[in-house]
C-alpha cells in the first residue's frame, strides 16, 4: 500500500495507524505511540497537529507530543473528556487509530539560536511543548539558559514526572507548581505565573513557547512583556473547534485567522490583539 501525498493526507479519509504502545499518564491522560507500516507519511513538525479519529465515533484535533520526523512513528498524549477522546486513549496496542494531518503552523525554535528560551506550559499544555524541550536538550550548545515552568492543578495531574527529572539533571532549569497541594505536595504553590520571578533568562535575546488555557498564556505573556521580552518572540499555541484541519468549514475562525491553518502557533504581537476581544 502506498502512502498518499500530503495534501492528499490532510484532506482524504484518515490513514490507518497501529497503536505500539499506549503508557498511562494520570488518571485521565494517555500517551500513545502510533505506527505507520505502509511507508512514510508526510514529517510533522513540532507544534502541529493530527486530527485522530476512532472509528465510528468521531475524530478530533491532537497535538504532537514526540516523534513525527518522518511521518512513520506519531507520539500523542490524550486526555480523556469525552466520547472520541475516550475511545483514542482506551486503544490498547495492536488497535488502530486513523490520522490527517500534518495541520498547523510549528514552533520555530531555530528563532531562538544564540539565545535564552523560557517554555511555560499548563497542564496538558506540556505535551506539546514536549518536543521543543528534547529538541532544545538535543540541541543543547545553540541555546543560552533553558527554563521550564510548569502549572498543574493538582500533583496528581502532572504529565511525564520521571522525564523532567531527567531534563533537570541534563541542565534544563525546571520549576514546577500546583493550585492545590494534597499532604504530600512539598513544591511550589499557586499559578504558573508565580514562576516567572525566579526564572533567569536575558529579555532582549529570550524566546518563549506558551501552551494552556487561554487565561494562563495571556498572564504569561503580560509578565514576559513586563521582563522585557518582545511581543514577537513570545510565541503560543492558541485552541479553537476545529472540525476540517483543511481551512474550509470556518469553525476555528479567529477574527481574521483560521486556526487550523494560520496557527495554532502564533506570535503574542498577533494573538494579543484577537484574544482581547470578548467573545471573538
Amino acid at each position: 500500500m502506498t502512502a498518499p501525498a500530503a495534501a492528499e493526507t490532510a484532506t482524504s479519509a484518515p490513514y490507518p495507524y497501529r497503536v505500539v504502545s499506549r503508557r498511562v499518564d494520570t488518571y485521565d491522560t494517555v500517551t500513545l505511540e502510533l505506527r505507520n507500516d505502509a511507508g512514510p507519511l508526510p514529517p510533522f513538525a513540532a507544534g502541529q497537529f493530527a486530527m485522530l479519529t476512532a472509528y465510528g465515533i468521531g475524530e478530533v484535533p491532537i497535538s504532537l507530543s514526540g516523534g513525527g520526523e518522518d511521518g512513520d512513528c506519531l507520539v500523542h498524549t490524550i486526555r480523556s473528556v469525552g466520547a472520541v477522546t475516550r475511545a483514542l486513549t482506551g486503544t490498547a496496542p495492536g488497535g488502530t487509530v486513523g490520522v490527517r494531518g500534518p495541520f498547523g503552523t510549528a514552533w520555530d525554535l531555530p528563532d531562538a539560536d544564540g539565545g535564552d528560551v523560557v517554555i511555560v506550559a499548563g497542564g496538558i499544555g506540556l505535551a506539546p511543548l514536549r518536543p521543543v524541550v528534547r529538541a532544545a536538550l538535543a540541541e543543547r550548545s545553540r541555546y543560552g539558559r533553558v527554563s521550564l515552568l510548569i502549572g498543574a492543578r493538582t500533583a496528581a495531574d502532572l504529565l511525564y514526572e520521571a522525564e523532567l527529572r531527567e531534563w533537570a539533571d541534563a541542565g534544563i532549569d525546571v520549576a514546577v507548581t500546583v493550585d492545590r497541594p494534597d499532604g504530600g505536595w512539598g513544591g511550589n504553590v499557586g499559578v504558573v505565573t508565580s514562576l516567572l520571578p525566579g526564572a533567569e533568562f536575558d529579555p532582549a535575546r529570550t524566546v518563549a513557547f506558551l501552551c494552556g488555557p487561554e487565561v494562563m498564556m495571556r498572564f504569561t505573556a503580560q509578565g514576559l512583556l513586563a521582563r522585557g521580552v518582545p511581543a514577537g518572540r513570545i510565541k503560543v499555541s492558541l485552541e479553537r473547534s476545529m472540525r476540517c484541519g483543511a481551512a474550509w468549514c470556518g469553525h476555528c475562525q479567529l477574527g481574521p485567522l483560521l486556526v487550523c491553518r494560520d496557527g495554532p502557533v502564533v506570535g503574542w504581537d498577533v494573538a494579543e490583539p484577537l484574544l482581547s476581544v470578548r467573545e471573538l
